[in-house]
């Protein structure tokens, strides 16, 4: 079992998450996530409707199909699926297509984050969350929570209470390194979340000042990433004090992608990752990676 613990480190698998090019359709981001030289994709097959978002349906029976013979194709996986949002409406049953899909295409993870408009609905939120975790369990899903630093729940803290409250075996957090650093989260907690709650990270870079406005919180996370290295992003402190996971690099960024095109800069987002932390590996107890593994081979078997 360790040497499984290690062969993880070793090989983390890089996925293209959809955000970075959030007009391609599902297959089109497969197709130049191959040719730039990613080993997986992160596609969106809940849309949320924001502008330049794709106007085709990805659950239409024509786009999964393009889908599925992209993956054959080209031989990537699919690494996640996005994006289930908790609004005050929300009816988590509206996921199952989505879920559905994200186990036929083999996904291990769904990301969820929470975009009610009040702060007094803890409850609602750990119902809702543990709703979709127990819908999500039969596909081999686990259901990621994300605290992007504009949205209901803006630190890791908020994330890892919904998580712990909900306590379901199928249970995660989603680190973003952006919302890190929007949120002014000291990476020093991420050792305070157990190992079996971290399944990947969503990697980009920013310049060292914070938006003082949520506006500009969202113009940063929505247009205008940077690529590794270009910040100030401790990644080697991040990963260290992360277990071993895989990294879907979100980093959408406009003026990068009329200046380079889809394929370039794509391409440039995976090359300065791994220049800037291709190397760096999880320094947390062998102990506990060794758990963290069980964990993972034992929730495989039951889901299948």
């Amino acid at each position: 079992m360790t040497a499984k613990v290690l062969a993880i480190q070793e090989a983390p698998l890089y996925s293209l998450a959809h955000l970075t090019l959030i007009n391609a359709t599902v297959p089109e981001l497969i197709y130049v996530a191959a040719r730039a030289g990613y080993d997986a994709v992160s596609p969106r097959f809940i849309p949320m409707h924001v502008d330049g978002e794709f106007t085709q349906s990805p659950v239409n029976q024509a786009q999964v199909q393009a889908a599925k013979t992209a993956l054959s194709t080209t031989g990537l996986k699919v690494l996640d699926i996005e994006l289930a949002r908790i609004t005050e409406d929300c009816d988590p049953r509206s996921f199952e297509r989505a879920l559905e899909l994200g186990g036929e295409l083999g996904a291990k993870r769904m990301i969820m984050s929470a975009w009610t408009p009040t702060r007094d609905d803890r409850n609602f939120l750990v119902d809702v969350y543990g709703e979709t975790c127990d819908l999500a369990e039969p596909y081999g899903l686990t259901v990621d929570l994300e605290f992007p630093s504009f949205s209901r729940l803006r630190t890791l803290d908020e994330a890892l209470d919904i998580v712990r409250a909900a306590d379901r075996p199928n249970g995660g957090i989603l680190v973003d390194t952006l919302y890190l650093h929007l949120s002014r989260v000291d990476i020093g907690e991420l050792l305070h979340v157990p190992s079996d709650l971290l399944h990947f990270l969503h990697i980009s870079d920013c310049l060292p000042g914070i938006a003082d406005t949520r506006e500009g919180m969202i113009q940063l996370a929505r247009d205008a990433r940077l690529y590794p290295g270009e910040g100030w992003i401790d990644f080697a402190g991040i990963i260290e004090r992360m277990p071993p996971v895989d990294y879907s690099i979100e980093l959408p960024n406009t003026a990068r992608i009329a200046e380079l095109g889809y394929e370039e800069h794509a391409r440039r987002c995976l090359q300065h990752a791994k220049q800037k932390f291709g190397a760096v590996r999880s320094q947390r107890r062998t102990a506990d990676l060794v758990h963290l593994q069980f964990k993972e081979e034992s929730y495989g078997q039951r889901a299948h």
